[in-house]
């Protein structure tokens, strides 16, 4: 499970030191996807695959559905961290991400998130409050 909160950042290569804490459950191999939020999603492969497996069972003829399985595997990245657990992220995810020198990197549960710092930033702010006053009622089938 990928917890906490790291601040790495980008150097001119476009390579992204992952936290220590999460080198071992991606050392097998991991995916960087597009995550929602302009975030950049980084799986380990097999999680990859099950998210991938659980969006194809829904039917192809939904729009929505191939929508979101187009998006999310036609700019996955198959990649394995190097020696000083770095990985290299593509321009093209770098620019979806808008991802500057500085970095935000979250334990999502089952994968990380890659965020622009300012973009948290601002994140935190619009919905800290929301989650701070968040009830039973107002999360429905999330708790």
């Amino acid at each position: 499970m990928f917890l906490g909160t790291y601040t790495p950042k980008l150097d001119d290569k476009g390579r992204l030191t992952l936290p220590a804490k999460f080198r071992d459950e991606l050392a097998g191999g991991l995916v960087v996807a597009r995550g929602q939020d302009h975030t950049l999603a980084v799986y380990p492969r097999d999680e990859f695959y099950r998210v991938v497996q659980k969006a194809t069972a829904v039917s192809r003829s939904n729009p929505a559905a191939r929508g979101y399985v187009r998006f999310l595997t036609s700019g996955a990245d198959e990649q394995h961290p190097d020696a000083q657990g770095r990985i290299t992220l593509s321009a093209d995810h770098r620019r979806y991400a808008n991802l500057g020198r500085e970095c935000v990197v979250n334990g999502s549960a089952e994968f990380i998130e890659i965020w622009d710092q300012p973009a948290w930033n601002t994140y935190q702010a619009e919905y800290e409050e929301a989650y701070s006053r968040a009830d039973d009622e107002s999360l429905g089938e999330i708790l």
